[in-house]
């Protein structure tokens, strides 16, 4: 199962983005949105939220 996205706390920050190994995580009217078929719940974004937007699905 993919992570999931807050997206009344996520700010578009973009670092999650920045750490996906398989580019799961794409901004999208500047709140991160992921793509469930390439997500491979490595969980690396989770940490990388400053804002703690990012919750395991």
């Amino acid at each position: 199962m993919a992570v999931v996205v807050n997206h009344d706390v996520c700010e578009g920050i973009g670092e999650c983005i920045e750490v996906c190994p398989v580019e799961a995580l794409a901004l999208v009217d500047s709140k991160a949105v992921v793509d469930a078929d390439l997500c491979i719940d490595c969980l690396a974004c989770i940490p990388a939220c400053p804002v703690e937007a990012i919750t395991e699905g």
